[in-house]
């Protein structure tokens, strides 16, 4: 690089790194040890003009910053706005220098850089979210990609090769152009309120014309419905209720009550929120190494996906319960790998669940160990230690943590037959339930952190394919069943992803829609200084 244009250029650099957002997942100084090695590589030219000319790669590129929102992203994080009216000032200007276009080169690329870089690994760190998910380990070479979108004239499909490359990636970002015209269309007439707690099927609804105009405009009812005046909740629009509520993951019973009012009142600004932050979220999590069990908190929903293609027809899917809305409570993002399954399990109680929750009771009634089969024993005791009494002498020792407190195997037992382990930092594991009648709730947070299964036979059935005992369902089963309680190790380990995402969407063209019930997405709204949605007056109504 000529001396004036380097010296003017790292000067330059200087500044814009100075101003760079502080939310960046990379930090200004590697973005500057990237950007300088960069330009090391054209020592006697510019990336983005020829001849005080912009190359069309330059243009393709300013197209893409200024329509970042495509990818849920904004144009001002990248000076969209700006570098077009500097391209603009360029192309007329007739006195225009080597030094003028080089400003515009470096501030070029250096957006270039960070949309890569934010494409491919998003725009914070995720533990700054509190999610623990770990470093990126695959080679990413984000200048190599600049080098190539200076160069190549398919510019769309450099940047989709830095994006992550799951196909449920994808489909939500597809999504995203539709609603966010959905979101920019005319406002839809309010809903009035309900004239009772529940308006049930085959009842008369004031508002069922615009109820029919709302679900006809997100796709739940055929459009030459929507035109209709009868007051009834008739069989057309029970049924586009019940795809909403199976949508939006709540009871689909075709009534109209208050929890599917207020999510048919939901601002389609609000969709469009939870679709960007969801790919934000999809940007943090790590390559799928398979077999891949993958929970999403919100949805209440297991998947295990079996091959590197995240296609539906491969996954097994079954509901879960998570973790309760109190913080402390709240099953935890993470990853980590299941190597064994443990049948007929103790369950240890955790010291704040003693402390909080069972002593009192103990101390209360003599005989709740008998009655809900649990034991005191030694912190270090094994499966035929003997048990102690509930003598006030031990029910202080275990009040300082000196004794345990544990539940013996059986269909009673909290964990239920079945243990999925899965060492971690959080004790967080999965297991079956005996409160087999809660996975018929929509909203499923009802435990003290861990995952329980709905189908743990055929969750067990899956993860222990080609582990040595020929595991069949029915051999697990009479497993469960039997007396003995023991561990088998996994032949091959189950990589476990704990994810959090709000917004789904599925290969059949559907976006499924989940309440932050930790309130995940307001936190993240805020680490990226975004404001929140402006809400329509109707949406009040």
């Amino acid at each position: 690089m000529p001396a004036m244009l380097r010296t003017f250029g790292w000067a330059l650099f200087a500044c814009l790194v100075a101003g760079a957002l502080p939310s960046a997942a990379v930090s200004a100084a590697d973005n500057r040890r990237v950007l300088e090695a960069l330009y090391a590589q054209h020592p006697n030219a510019l990336l983005w003009s020829r001849a005080g000319t912009a190359t069309a790669q330059a243009r393709a590129l300013l197209a893409v910053l200024q329509s970042a929102s495509d990818y849920g992203l904004s144009p001002a994080d990248y000076g969209a706005a700006g570098l077009a009216r500097q391209l603009a000032a360029l192309s007329v200007r007739p006195d225009t220098t080597l030094a003028d276009w080089s400003h515009f080169d470096h501030e070029l690329t250096d957006a270039a850089l960070s949309l890569v870089e934010q494409l491919h690994a998003g725009r914070i760190d995720p533990h700054a979210a509190g999610f623990d998910m770990p470093a990126r380990t695959e080679a990413f070479d984000a200048a190599a990609v600049v080098q190539q979108l200076a160069s190549r004239t398919d510019t769309s499909a450099v940047l989709a090769a830095a994006e992550p490359g799951y196909l449920h990636y994808r489909l939500l970002r597809q999504s995203l152009a539709r609603y966010r015209a959905l979101a920019a269309a005319p406002d839809l007439p309010a809903l009035p309120p309900l004239p009772r707690r529940s308006v049930k099927p085959g009842e008369s609804y004031a508002g069922a014309p615009q109820l029919r105009a709302r679900l006809a405009a997100v796709g739940d009812l055929p459009a030459q419905e929507a035109a209709r005046t009868d007051p009834a909740l008739d069989e057309g629009l029970v049924t586009a209720l019940k795809r909403f509520q199976y949508l939006h993951g709540l009871a689909e019973d075709g009534a109209l009550g208050g929890s599917t009012l207020a999510a048919l009142k939901v601002p389609l600004a609000q969709r469009v929120r939870q679709i960007e932050l969801t790919l934000e979220r999809w940007r943090w999590v790590p390559r799928l190494r398979p077999p891949t069990l993958i929970v999403n908190i919100p949805a209440f929903r297991l998947f295990l996906i079996r091959s590197t293609v995240d296609t539906e027809a491969d996954m097994l899917r079954m509901n879960v319960i998570v973790g309760r809305q109190y913080p402390q409570l709240h099953t935890p993002v993470f990853t980590a790998d299941m190597t064994a399954v443990l049948f007929r399990p103790y369950w240890d109680v955790p010291p704040s669940i003693v402390r909080h929750e069972l002593l009192a009771e103990l101390r209360r009634d003599p005989r709740y160990l008998a009655s809900h089969d649990m034991e005191l024993v030694a912190i270090e005791a094994s499966e035929s230690t003997a048990a102690l009494g509930a003598t006030p002498e031990n029910l202080q020792a275990l009040a300082a943590g000196e004794l345990r407190l544990r539940q013996r195997p059986g269909p009673d037992n909290a964990l239920g037959l079945i243990k999925f382990v899965l060492p971690n930092p959080y004790d967080v594991y999965l297991h079956s339930t005996p409160a087999q009648r809660l996975f018929a709730e929509p909203r499923r947070a009802f435990s003290h952190g861990c995952i329980r299964v709905s189908d743990p036979v055929a969750l067990a059935a899956a993860v222990m394919g080609g582990t040595a005992g020929d595991w069949t369902p029915e051999k697990i089963r009479a497993a469960m069943e039997g007396d003995l309680t023991f561990q088998v190790k996994l032949a091959q380990p189950v990589h476990v992803l704990i994810l959090y995402a709000t917004a789904v969407a599925t290969e059949d063209g559907a976006v499924h829609f989940f309440d932050d019930i930790y309130g995940q997405d307001r936190r993240l709204e805020t680490l990226l200084g975004l404001k929140p949605v402006a809400t329509r007056p109707l949406d009040h109504q």
